[in-house]
């Protein structure tokens, strides 16, 4: 059977990638005419797509570094400041160095996931296609 965190971790996890999906599109959209410019000084279709997937991976890494900080400070304040319930110290001390490691690396993965799509097309457009958009 299958657990209400289990459904709300794939349901965070998919609404995660779907804005990831959303920042990459809007992105390379904006940058249509820097991808046909350096697609037209050589730069090629796997270039095109490994330079976004890695800008996004490194936002991922950046958003992980500063989210799970905040999530754990964020978590602590509610716990602490609940009211009339007194939560045991076992119930405050959730965090875990392997839960965090596994936490950062998936939220890499899921930008890179999500940038992939929206790379992956910015790398088809031909020169042409970019400068006529103009």
């Amino acid at each position: 059977m299958v657990g209400f965190s289990s459904v709300f971790a794939v349901l965070l996890t998919l609404v995660a990638a779907l804005g990831v999906f959303n920042t990459v599109l809007l992105n390379t959209r904006e940058r249509r005419r820097d991808l046909g410019m350096l697609k037209s000084i050589g730069m090629t279709p796997w270039q095109v797509t490994a330079m976004t997937t890695t800008s996004m991976a490194l936002l991922g890494a950046a958003s992980g570094l500063l989210g799970i900080p905040l999530g754990m400070a964020g978590h602590r304040i509610v716990v602490d400041n609940v009211g009339s319930v007194v939560f045991p110290d076992s119930m405050k001390a959730v965090w875990h160095v392997p839960q965090l490691v596994l936490l950062a690396s998936a939220g890499v993965t899921i930008a890179v996931l999500g940038a992939l799509l929206p790379a992956r097309s910015a790398a088809r457009l031909t020169i042409a296609k970019v400068l006529h958009s103009e």
